[in-house]
Order: C-alpha cells, then sequence, then structure tokens
C-alpha cells in the first residue's frame, strides 16, 4: 500500500517546529488515503538520547497522529535494518558506482572546485586516484564510500530534478555524496532512500530546508530500484517554524516542546489547536482538519513562533 511517513531522530524532546510538519505529514498521507508510517533515524549513536523515542511517540500521539503498523509494530529502527543497508552500498560497488574517499571535512571545505558551485561541494579529489596512491592513503586513514555521479565530458555533475506540490521542480546537481561513512555506519541520504523505497513510502513531507536534497536521493533510488519508482514519489517540503529572531527554530529557543508549554499551562489540546491554525486550518481533532485540508491553501512562508510570557 501507498505510504507517508515522519521520521525523526530520537535525539530529545520534538520541538514545535517537529510536530508541526509531523502533522502536516500526517495530514498529506490521510488525505490522499495513504497508510503513514513512523521511523526513528537512530544512525547517529553519538546523538540518540535514552527515553526520546518514547517521548516522541507519545508527543505525537497527543497531538492526534496514528500510525499504520509495520511487520506487527507501531514504528521502525534504522539501527535495526543496517543489513539491508549493506547490501545497497554492494549493490552500488558491484556496479562499480562507488569509490573510496579519504577527504576530511576541513579540506573538502577548502578545496578549489568548479566555478560558480556551492561551499561544501565535493569537488571529486578521491575520485580519480591511482590505486597506489589508494593503498597509501588507506594506511593513514580509514576511508569513506561516495557514489560515482555521473559528470560531463568537462567534468560538470550532472542536475537533476524532483517535482514538489509545494515548491514546484527542484533542480541541483547530483553530487558524489557519501553513502558509507568512514567508520563504517551507512549514510543519511543512503539510508532514507533505502528506508523509504523497501517500506513503500511514495510521499515525502518534510521541512523546506532538507529541499536540496531531494534530487539526489530520487537519484539514488532510481539507481538502486526502479526509474520509474523513483520518479512517482511525491515530494512535499513544507515552510519551516522560526523564532523571534528569524532563525529556524530550536530546543535551545526554551519553551518549544509539548512538556515546556504543558508547564506554561498550554496543554496538548491548545498546542495542537495553535499549530492548526498557524496552517490556516480549523482548531479540533486532526480527522476534522482532514476535512478542510487543501495543500494548496497552506502558508507559503514560515511561521513565527512568540513563545508565552515573553
Amino acid at each position: 500500500m501507498p505510504a507517508g511517513r515522519y521520521a525523526p531522530s530520537p535525539s530529545g524532546e520534538l520541538h514545535l517546529g517537529n510536530l508541526r510538519t509531523g502533522m502536516l505529514a500526517w495530514l498529506f498521507a490521510r488525505s490522499t488515503e495513504r497508510a503513514f508510517l513512523l521511523r526513528f533515524e537512530d544512525l547517529d549513536l553519538a546523538r540518540t538520547v535514552a527515553g526520546s523515542e518514547d517521548q516522541q511517540f507519545d508527543d505525537l500521539q497527543a497531538m492526534g497522529l496514528t500510525f499504520d503498523a509495520q511487520d506487527g509494530a507501531d514504528r521502525t529502527r534504522q539501527s535495526e535494518r543496517m543489513d539491508l543497508y549493506g547490501a545497497a552500498i554492494g549493490q552500488l560497488q558491484h556496479a562499480e558506482l562507488t569509490y573510496e574517499c579519504f577527504c576530511s571535512r576541513r579540506e573538502i571545505h577548502e578545496a578549489a572546485r568548479a566555478p560558480h558551485a556551492p561551499t561544501g561541494t565535493y569537488p571529486g579529489t578521491c575520485r580519480y586516484l591511482s590505486q597506489e596512491e589508494r593503498r597509501r592513503r588507506r594506511a593513514e586513514r580509514p576511508a569513506a564510500v561516495r557514489l560515482r555521479a555521473p559528470r560531463s565530458e568537462t567534468g560538470a555533475a550532472t542536475r537533476f530534478s524532483v517535482e514538489d506540490v509545494l515548491l514546484g521542480r527542484i533542480t541541483t546537481e547530483v553530487d558524489d555524496f557519501v553513502v558509507q561513512r568512514n567508520d563504517g555506519t551507512p549514510a543519511y541520504n543512503l539510508a532514507v532512500v533505502v528506508d523509504d523505497h523497501l517500506t513503500g513510502v511514495d510521499q515525502v513531507v518534510r521541512g523546506d530546508d532538507l529541499a536540496p536534497s531531494a534530487p539526489s536521493q530520487a537519484y539514488l533510488r532510481g539507481l538502486l530500484y526502479d526509474p520509474q519508482a523513483a520518479a512517482e514519489v511525491q515530494y512535499a517540503h513544507v515552510p519551516l517554524v522560526l523564532n523571534v529572531e528569524g532563525r529556524r527554530l530550536a530546543k535551545r529557543d526554551g519553551a518549544v516542546t509539548r512538556a515546556a508549554l504543558q508547564e506554561q499551562g498550554i496543554d496538548a489540546a491548545a498546542l495542537r489547536d495553535l499549530l492548526l491554525i498557524s496552517l490556516g486550518l480549523p482548531a479540533g481533532p486532526l480527522a476534522q482538519a482532514l476535512e478542510s485540508f487543501d495543500p494548496k491553501a497552506l502558508p507559503g512562508d514560515a511561521w513565527v513562533f512568540q513563545p508565552p510570557n515573553s
């Protein structure tokens, strides 16, 4: 069955921006008669906070989100799917679509790159290493694994596009992005593609700060699986929630989590209503808001949250 999903990282409490995006993902899925799945992206163990998975699940349920079972469970965890990621990386390696990369973040940031290429874009340093150079570099540091993305005869990266319900066409260059980090951990861009495809997710709703990664992920999905299946994915990158200074909302902004607002006298129902009203939807249960939900009527700009008693 086609599905949408919400995929938080269990790195602490969800803030209002997370909850609002989760509600939108639910509304998009249910309004298109899709299943709605919950996945915890917990590959980065250093950022995982004990107990936050259950806390996030409780917060989402308190907002009215319901989830469909996956293999009899109400959630999946990336940390339990390592064999699937390994198989995908092996598939790319077997097809000679990867190469070892020994560059540090600092080296990438400081490296010369093509004119007009964004800072941080991988300049292809290790793409053209000889076998002898690779053997020497392996002795110095472990290698990450990068996708060998297509290049033109002049060395320019290929541009790839996806269609977005809210943003229209999104076009970016497909960089030689990392598919496996140098500690052996699958990279986010690979894991999210594998998870979405193998769980039937064909609708991706998330914050618009992630929009630039969509073309690369769609390209990888086509490589690993079926180009047609990749083309059929519906994307909707939604506006963020900002603080009063115009920056993306974060937990450090204070009373921006359900628990913190509860202490301010704003219970779960009132918080749900606040978020719905910010989307131009009627207050009340999500099922009621679903009746009025129209993606074309959603606000196009970020919502600035004014904390209570500020």
